[in-house]
């Protein structure tokens, strides 16, 4: 209990006091909050469409806009459209800042699409986007040796490997014969870097 000489008086002072201790209180709780928020919002940021999605123009025509892609995602990356276009309203998409698709074994999303917006297609034949990498950003361009898009790609060096050169190399599936990047964002998820040294481009 506070002694007499630490009780506040007047209720102007009482309700500042309260104030402060609410605010020395919660500060460590809006640290950890802001220190584990993705980026500083509002930012423009690419918007993935689930994998299996058809060509965006069939997508929008053939979505049910039913959520039920979002429902069964076991990673819960898959968010609904909200805004005032009504031709966007409702339909899914991945924001990789904030939750990466993880090609799930389960391949969830596809499976529970009832409309075909979703086609089922194995998980390596998947191509969300292409990672693409800002060399001018990595962290690998000042000396240090970071390879976390490379140690968190659920697809591996098949995708993305650190060239002999030190450089991050992204496996362009059009341009070759191996698996290539799927364009999950997991990549983009983990990036310790603001802004992101690596990005996904929807496809």
């Amino acid at each position: 209990m506070p002694s007499d000489a630490e009780q506040p008086g007047p209720p102007q002072d009482r309700r500042r006091f309260f104030a402060v201790g609410m605010s020395k209180l919660l500060r460590p709780l809006v640290d950890a909050v802001e220190k584990r928020l993705p980026i500083p919002l509002p930012v423009a940021r690419a918007r993935l469409r689930p994998p299996g999605a058809l060509p965006e123009k069939a997508f929008l025509d053939t979505c049910y806009r039913c959520g039920a892609c979002a429902d069964s995602c076991p990673a819960r990356c898959i968010s609904l459209w909200q805004g005032d276009d009504e031709n966007l309203r409702g339909t899914p998409f991945i924001d990789a800042d904030i939750a990466a698709c993880v090609i799930c074994d389960e391949l969830a999303c596809m499976k529970a699409c009832p409309s075909g917006a979703l086609v089922l297609v194995d998980r390596l034949a998947i191509r969300m986007g292409l990672a693409s990498p800002r060399h001018d950003v990595c962290l690998r361009s000042t000396g240090e040796d970071c390879r976390v898009c490379v140690e968190r790609c659920p697809i591996g060096a098949d995708a993305i490997r650190v060239a002999d050169d030190g450089r991050i190399v992204v496996v362009d599936p059009d341009k070759s014969a191996g698996v290539g990047c799927t364009g999950c964002g997991v990549c983009q998820q983990y990036c310790p870097t603001m802004p992101k040294a690596i990005t996904i481009v929807p496809r």
